[in-house]
Protein backbone atom coordinates (compact mmCIF):
# COMPACT_ATOMS: atom_id res chain seq x y z
CA UNK A 1 0.00 0.00 0.00
CA UNK A 2 1.38 3.41 -0.92
CA UNK A 3 1.10 6.61 1.08
CA UNK A 4 1.13 10.16 -0.32
CA UNK A 5 3.33 12.80 1.32
CA UNK A 6 3.42 16.51 0.41
CA UNK A 7 6.10 19.03 1.25
CA UNK A 8 7.40 22.50 0.48
CA UNK A 9 11.01 22.87 -0.62
CA UNK A 10 13.03 26.00 0.17
CA UNK A 11 16.30 26.67 -1.67
CA UNK A 12 19.08 27.72 0.73
CA UNK A 13 21.98 27.77 -1.75
CA UNK A 14 22.28 27.46 -5.53
CA UNK A 15 25.75 27.26 -7.10
CA UNK A 16 25.49 26.88 -10.89
CA UNK A 17 28.52 26.81 -13.16
CA UNK A 18 28.79 26.46 -16.94
CA UNK A 19 30.26 23.27 -18.36
CA UNK A 20 29.94 24.14 -22.08
CA UNK A 21 28.75 27.32 -23.78
CA UNK A 22 27.30 26.63 -27.25
CA UNK A 23 27.86 29.01 -30.16
CA UNK A 24 24.10 29.32 -30.76
CA UNK A 25 23.47 30.62 -27.22
CA UNK A 26 22.60 27.40 -25.43
CA UNK A 27 24.70 25.97 -22.62
CA UNK A 28 25.29 22.96 -20.41
CA UNK A 29 25.59 23.72 -16.68
CA UNK A 30 26.01 21.91 -13.38
CA UNK A 31 24.29 23.09 -10.19
CA UNK A 32 24.92 22.14 -6.58
CA UNK A 33 21.81 22.92 -4.55
CA UNK A 34 21.11 22.87 -0.81
CA UNK A 35 17.67 23.22 0.68
CA UNK A 36 15.14 22.09 3.21
CA UNK A 37 11.77 20.33 3.17
CA UNK A 38 8.83 21.08 5.47
CA UNK A 39 5.52 19.25 5.69
CA UNK A 40 4.99 15.50 5.58
CA UNK A 41 8.60 15.28 4.43
CA UNK A 42 10.96 17.19 6.73
CA UNK A 43 14.69 17.53 6.42
CA UNK A 44 17.73 18.85 4.65
CA UNK A 45 18.58 18.13 1.03
CA UNK A 46 21.66 18.36 -1.17
CA UNK A 47 21.52 17.77 -4.91
CA UNK A 48 23.59 17.81 -8.05
CA UNK A 49 21.92 18.67 -11.34
CA UNK A 50 23.06 18.93 -14.94
CA UNK A 51 21.04 21.28 -17.13
CA UNK A 52 20.89 21.80 -20.87
CA UNK A 53 19.69 25.33 -21.65
CA UNK A 54 18.36 26.21 -25.09
CA UNK A 55 19.02 29.66 -26.59
CA UNK A 56 15.54 30.81 -25.49
CA UNK A 57 16.39 30.16 -21.80
CA UNK A 58 14.27 27.02 -21.39
CA UNK A 59 16.02 23.90 -20.18
CA UNK A 60 15.92 20.17 -19.53
CA UNK A 61 17.69 18.69 -16.52
CA UNK A 62 18.59 15.52 -14.63
CA UNK A 63 19.68 15.23 -11.03
CA UNK A 64 20.30 13.25 -7.87
CA UNK A 65 19.21 14.53 -4.48
CA UNK A 66 19.91 13.16 -0.98
CA UNK A 67 17.32 13.97 1.68
CA UNK A 68 18.14 13.50 5.38
CA UNK A 69 15.19 13.80 7.72
CA UNK A 70 11.74 12.30 8.20
CA UNK A 71 9.03 10.89 5.96
CA UNK A 72 5.73 10.05 7.62
CA UNK A 73 7.39 10.44 11.02
CA UNK A 74 10.19 7.94 10.22
CA UNK A 75 13.79 9.15 10.38
CA UNK A 76 16.58 8.36 7.93
CA UNK A 77 17.85 9.37 4.53
CA UNK A 78 17.23 8.48 0.89
CA UNK A 79 18.17 9.55 -2.63
CA UNK A 80 15.88 10.50 -5.51
CA UNK A 81 16.69 10.61 -9.24
CA UNK A 82 14.83 13.32 -11.16
CA UNK A 83 14.27 14.47 -14.73
CA UNK A 84 12.59 17.73 -15.51
CA UNK A 85 12.17 20.83 -17.58
CA UNK A 86 12.21 24.60 -17.05
CA UNK A 87 9.84 26.50 -19.35
CA UNK A 88 11.30 29.94 -18.56
CA UNK A 89 9.03 30.57 -15.59
CA UNK A 90 8.50 27.22 -13.82
CA UNK A 91 10.47 24.03 -13.27
CA UNK A 92 8.62 20.70 -13.22
CA UNK A 93 10.10 17.27 -12.61
CA UNK A 94 9.24 13.67 -12.00
CA UNK A 95 11.42 11.60 -9.72
CA UNK A 96 11.84 8.17 -8.19
CA UNK A 97 13.52 6.93 -5.04
CA UNK A 98 16.81 5.19 -5.88
CA UNK A 99 16.45 1.51 -4.96
CA UNK A 100 18.45 0.61 -1.86
CA UNK A 101 19.23 4.22 -0.89
CA UNK A 102 17.03 4.38 2.22
CA UNK A 103 18.72 4.35 5.64
CA UNK A 104 17.53 4.14 9.25
CA UNK A 105 13.76 3.88 9.55
CA UNK A 106 13.55 4.64 5.79
CA UNK A 107 15.37 1.43 4.79
CA UNK A 108 13.35 -0.20 2.02
CA UNK A 109 11.72 3.08 0.93
CA UNK A 110 10.49 3.14 -2.66
CA UNK A 111 8.30 5.55 -4.55
CA UNK A 112 7.75 8.13 -7.26
CA UNK A 113 6.67 11.73 -7.29
CA UNK A 114 6.40 15.15 -8.87
CA UNK A 115 8.01 18.49 -8.14
CA UNK A 116 6.98 21.95 -9.33
CA UNK A 117 8.57 25.32 -8.62
CA UNK A 118 8.02 28.77 -10.10
CA UNK A 119 11.22 30.73 -10.65
CA UNK A 120 12.40 31.53 -7.12
CA UNK A 121 13.22 29.82 -3.84
CA UNK A 122 10.06 27.76 -3.13
CA UNK A 123 8.73 24.56 -4.65
CA UNK A 124 6.10 21.89 -3.94
CA UNK A 125 6.71 18.15 -3.90
CA UNK A 126 4.43 15.13 -3.77
CA UNK A 127 5.75 11.62 -3.12
CA UNK A 128 3.79 8.36 -3.39
CA UNK A 129 5.87 5.99 -1.26
CA UNK A 130 6.01 2.50 0.18
CA UNK A 131 8.12 1.14 3.02
CA UNK A 132 9.08 -2.48 3.34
Amino acid sequence: MSVRASATFTVKAWDEKPIVQADAGGKLTRASVAGSYTGEIEGEATSEMVMCYRPDGTAEYVGLERIVGRVGGRAGSFVVRSTGAFDGSQAKATFSVVTGSGTGELTGLSGEGQFAAPHGNLGKLQLEYRLG
